[in-house]
């Protein structure tokens, strides 16, 4: 374990995958989610596949014992990454940052649903006062009688929905990574959501400018870097050590919006976002706490202990 080259590496993952963000946002103007999407996920392949070959697990790293999972999982991470991706439009970048966020926590309440994961009181309360954060995020967008056909409503409510289905893409890789490699979900979630995407193509795709193809394939290769890093950064150190570092993306996302989109965060957006974050980081040093139990009993009871 190298802990600090782990925390460096999902650094670097949280930095290209906001400017990735960024650069989808630069373009919703003028190009469909479901076509970014596509980019996003056919220009990842090669970098997938040649840190595969580098690594020397093209062989281990493409196969897939159970299909169907990886369809799934492909299934509601392209939803999300689409419906992310299109509330870009409508929404300041660090808005979306922060709703982002709500993934995490519905991820605990998903996996004792559909995983049958315990979830003490603790954590239920970090739950619970980090969605009421994401709900004070809303709160402007989405207020009593808010018209669902402006745009920022619709903006919030692609976020929102966005979130969602990444949490249940998160759970759904729990239940893959029992029996597929790590690198298998990553190339098979690229292949599905590009195959996907091109379900949206009578929805309107356009032909990009010269300049609009170079930023589509270069989100997508951004896009796979980000990927590795973030596969590499969980080889390197324990995932309760590097997990706090995502919410770096919120002061990345802060920085963007302000000095390249213009976008002044409101003080509302920054107090639902402070409550989600916190909560966030109270759940991962309690994950961390509990597992640091389990480990000490798992020692009392060995032989050798």
């Amino acid at each position: 374990m190298r802990p600090i080259r782990g925390i460096l590496y999902k650094l670097i993952a949280v930095t290209m995958f906001i400017a990735m963000s960024s650069m989808v946002k630069s373009l919703s103007d003028d190009i469909p989610p479901g076509e970014t999407v596509f980019f996003r996920s056919a220009f990842a392949l090669p970098v997938i596949l040649g840190w595969l070959a580098y690594r020397r697990e093209l062989r281990t790293g493409l196969k897939a014992s159970r299909p169907l999972g990886h369809f799934w999982r492909g299934l509601v991470g392209t939803c999300a990454m689409g419906m992310g991706f299109a509330a870009l439009a409508f929404l300041p970048l660090p808005e979306v940052t922060a709703i982002g966020y709500a993934a995490p926590l519905l991820v605990v309440i998903f996996a004792s649903m559909f995983l049958g994961e315990e979830v003490r009181v603790f954590r239920l309360t970090a739950v619970f006062a980090g969605l009421a954060g994401v709900m004070i995020v809303l709160s402007p967008r989405l207020s009593v009688g808010t018209d669902l056909s402006d745009g920022q409503a619709l903006g919030a409510m692609l976020a929102l929905t966005g979130a969602v289905c990444a949490a249940l893409a998160q759970v759904t890789v729990r239940k893959l990574v029992a029996t597929e490699q790590t690198s298998a979900i990553v190339f098979w979630f690229s292949v599905t959501s590009a195959g996907l995407s091109l379900l949206t193509i009578p929805y309107g795709w356009v032909l990009p400018s010269p300049g609009e193809a170079g930023l589509l394939v270069l989100i997508g290769l951004v896009g796979g870097v980000g990927q590795i890093f973030l596969t590499s950064s969980y080889r390197e150190a324990d995932a309760s050590l590097i997990a706090p570092f995502d919410y770096a993306s919120m002061l990345m996302a802060l920085a963007i919006g302000y000095w390249v989109f213009g976008e002044v965060p409101t003080k509302t957006m920054l107090i639902g976002a402070t409550i989600v974050v916190s909560a966030g980081i109270l759940i991962i040093w309690r994950e961390r706490q509990l597992g640091l139990e389990r480990s000490r009993q798992r020692k009392a009871m060995s032989p050798q202990g």
